[in-house]
């Protein structure tokens, strides 16, 4: 089987893909942790494609730190923008496909019908921005790629909403989450078995995918679900917004029409519930 090389490999989806790739018996990847390859290290790359000769690669390196990129702008464009880009221009040296992760936030999140990937983007967010300029870069430098733009991303593994809910719930009485941002959780264990679905499948068909669970819900609701599957007695109060202010601006609408991504790729994506059941079963074993 061609090479796989997963940069980032030690985040919560380099995780999630250790998991899945273990389960299906996914031998030819090798996960390497940002100081083993940092991506913005362009010699250290060089070095590492040169020795590996990927047949592809996934990028799961990023900068995450939604409100603190809009005081740390510098250095989110260089893991966002510039590390997308020294991936890409090797891919295209190499002869590599590029397997690489955005964002929902690259939508401002205005409107209320199902977001196709040729929709306007107008992020309103640093974060949101510097993931929009990696697509771009990404896109200038390789034709052989495929960019998965996700969204509200948990699991069992890292920091994550689902985590933090479970621990608060334990903690207190009452939440106060928000109900009016509307988009869709995703499990990070569902968009790996995705990504080498892609690699399995040896697609050509490159480009743009919206990848999340199915369905739509809020913050709040996601919340509630939270507590319930976990026993959790915590009451939980919804909120506005503006209730809530944070250094960021935030998307109200983010849902992602998943059409493109089943039809061209061959995808079943699961409901965003019964993918948290199943976390929520392995966070309890």
């Amino acid at each position: 089987m061609n090479k796989t090389l997963v940069f980032g490999g030690s985040g919560q989806l380099g995780q999630c893909l250790q998991h899945v790739a273990q389960q299906r018996n996914f031998t030819s990847i090798v996960f390497l942790a940002e100081e083993q390859a940092n991506i913005l290290n362009q010699e250290t790359l060089w070095a590492t494609f040169e020795q590996h000769r990927p047949a592809y690669i996934i990028n799961c390196a990023a900068y995450t730190a939604v409100d603190k990129a809009e005081d740390e702008v510098d250095l989110a464009r260089k893991v966002n923008r510039d590390g997308a880009e020294n991936l890409a221009r090797l891919c295209g040296e190499f002869g590599t496909t590029m397997l690489h992760i955005s964002t929902d936030f690259v939508f401002a999140g205005t409107g209320n019908e199902p977001l196709l990937e040729s929709d306007e983007t107008a992020p309103i967010s640093v974060y949101g921005l510097t993931k929009l300029e990696g697509e771009q870069v990404i896109a200038q430098h390789t034709a052989q790629y495929f960019i998965l733009r996700t969204s509200w991303l948990y699991s069992e593994y890292a920091g994550n909403f689902v985590k933090t809910m479970l621990r608060f719930g334990k903690e207190r009485e009452e939440m106060r989450v928000i109900w009016d941002q509307l988009g869709t959780p995703t499990y990070a264990v569902d968009l790996a078995g995705a990504l080498l679905h892609i690699i399995e499948s040896g697609s050509t068909a490159y480009g743009l995918y919206h990848y999340s669970n199915e369905g739509v819900t809020s913050w709040y609701d996601f919340a509630v679900a939270i507590f319930e599957l976990g026993g959790l007695p915590t009451r939980t109060v919804p909120i506005r917004t503006a209730e809530y202010p944070t250094k960021a601006t935030r998307p109200a609408f983010s849902v992602m029409d998943k059409t493109k991504a089943k039809t061209a790729l061959g995808l079943a994506i699961p409901h965003w519930r019964a993918s948290l059941v199943a976390c929520m079963r392995r966070l309890g074993e």
